[in-house]
């Protein structure tokens, strides 16, 4: 723990770069924009994807992100999403300014809906290495914490959505690194941590309440002398988005007191989020590998660790985080979706990295066998294939069809998979979930029962409506697409590296005149 008067750490890992630094930094820089740009637009976009990127393409005409444009309507969850004039609530806007921006510059299409996000999946690589730099400064543990970053396929995956997932990866390693120099009072860190919180609120705000519990812990722990500091900031943090604290405040789709107390789901969501965790990332194998270095490292230099005095403190910060991170997002989730848990992603990594960077002060055979069991696992071969084939998904088959035989005066009618026909055809599209009227179904030109429609809610009041519609006045037509119930997730366990062909072909139904 801190004592008064104690003095700035020195700044490690903070002096200039060797010339051997920056040419590994390079390296695994080159390489991780190579995988993360690979192929990036040839998948169109899933329905969460095409959702962000329709709302994003209001701010071009609107100035504010909405959920309506005038023709179409992009909720999912029955028009919840937004409020008057269907100014967007479900999500903070910084994504879709991001967005709007890139669009603005470059065009409207697919590479570009992703290239931004993809682009902070390479800026969290390059943050992962500044942050075990400053935490294990003259170690090896930053080149292989941005390296094994750098190659992991649920990073990878995440980080090429159209969606905030890689954005607040970016944002909480950055406000790490700000907070651990802040600790060592490195000159403008508290200005760097009050920016750096504050992008990561606009990203996704609930990650906010997952950091400052961390940290306040970590600081009450081991600094008690900057806790002072830390909470100057985190009040400047708050004051400062007060309004848009008034703002989410009444969303929608924030859940009420009972949903967060109650044990039975946060018990179940927190095993599910640590199952994924487990099975994607940081397998539990890696802690037997790390007590065996830990013994051995004691029977050699008497402690059981032979690097940095701050070393268990650099640890816990990590841990720290990440428990938190775990906690809370089972307190406040909707569903236990792996990539709400995506900030620990680069951290589990970091801490790998300190793992294979133990092992091998000791045994670097043992410690090339981890890594490549880990890199054997990752599904890194199914990665390489994605980004050098061709990719054939729902979503495409039915917006090709209808641009080559359609017109944009044309009704489509669809029970999921709408956002994406919205975002590729200028056609008026009802969709299964976005709780307009559904009357105009019944004279569609064209009518897509999907195979696997999604989102209980309001599903049996869409099918009762639809079963209204008399198919015998329209064509069956057969696409040679798959009907899979998505054109791809970014989950690795529903995420498809190829296109899949035993499924049942996509079925269109067009009116009959």
């Amino acid at each position: 723990m801190e004592k008064r008067g104690e003095t700035a750490e020195p700044m490690g890992g903070q002096g200039r770069f060797s010339k051997k630094e920056l040419i590994i930094l390079l390296v695994i820089a080159c390489g991780s924009l190579i995988l993360l740009l690979a192929n990036l637009g040839n998948q169109y976009l899933w329905q969460d994807e095409a959702q962000t990127a329709l709302i994003s393409k209001t701010i071009l005409t609107e100035g504010v992100p909405r959920g309506y444009d005038g023709k179409n309507f992009f909720s999912q969850e029955k028009g919840a999403e937004y409020g008057n004039n269907y100014i967007w609530k479900w999500h903070t806007w910084l994504p879709f300014y991001v967005i709007a921006g890139f669009y603005e510059v470059f065009g409207v299409n697919t590479f570009v809906s992703r290239l931004p996000f993809a682009l902070f999946g390479f800026g969290t690589v390059l943050m992962v290495y500044f942050l075990a730099r400053v935490l294990w400064p003259q170690t090896r543990i930053p080149a292989i914490a941005a390296g094994l970053l750098a190659v992991s396929v649920p990073f990878l995956l995440l980080c090429r959505q159209c969606r905030y997932y890689s954005m607040s990866m970016f944002f909480t390693v950055m406000s790490l690194y700000a907070y651990t120099i802040l600790l060592q009072r490195r000159r403008y860190a508290a200005i760097l941590l009050f920016i750096s919180v504050t992008l990561l609120f606009h990203t996704q705000h609930f990650y906010v309440a997952v950091l400052f519990p961390a940290v306040v812990l970590h600081t009450v722990i081991f600094r008690r002398g900057r806790l002072g500091t830390l909470l100057v900031v985190i009040a400047a943090v708050m004051m400062f988005n007060c309004p848009w604290l008034f703002w989410l405040a009444n969303m929608n789709n924030t859940p009420g007191l009972s949903r967060m107390l109650n044990s039975a789901t946060v018990n179940n969501f927190s095993k599910a989020f640590s199952r994924d965790i487990n099975h994607y990332v940081f397998p539990l194998w890696l802690l037997a590998v790390a007590l065996i270095s830990a013994i051995a490292i004691r029977a050699r230099t008497g402690r059981f660790s032979s690097q940095t005095p701050n070393f268990w403190k650099n640890i816990l910060l990590l841990v720290f985080f990440i428990i938190s991170n775990v906690v809370v997002i089972a307190m406040v989730s909707p569903l236990p979706f792996f990539r709400y848990v995506a900030p620990s992603i680069p951290l589990l990594v970091i801490l790998i990295a300190v793992i294979i960077d133990s092992v091998r002060r000791f045994n670097v055979l043992l410690a090339f066998a981890t890594a490549a069991v880990l890199l054997g696992t990752s599904r890194l071969n199914d990665y390489f294939y994605e980004i050098t084939h061709d990719y054939d998904g729902p979503e495409e088959g039915i917006v090709k069809y209808l641009n080559e035989h359609g017109s944009p005066d044309d009704t489509v009618a669809i029970t999921y998979g709408d956002m994406a026909v919205k975002f590729y055809t200028k056609m008026r599209v009802i969709g299964g979930l976005t709780g307009e009227d559904f009357e105009p179904a019944l004279n569609a030109r064209w009518v897509i029962f999907r195979k696997s429609p999604m989102g209980e809610s309001g599903r049996l009041e869409v099918y009762m409506l639809w079963n209204k519609i008399d198919l015998d006045t329209y064509k069956k037509i057969e696409i040679n697409y798959p009907d899979i119930p998505w054109e791809n997730r970014e989950d690795i366990d529903e995420h498809l590296f190829k296109t899949c062909t035993d499924e049942d072909k996509v079925v269109i139904h067009e009116k009959v005149n």
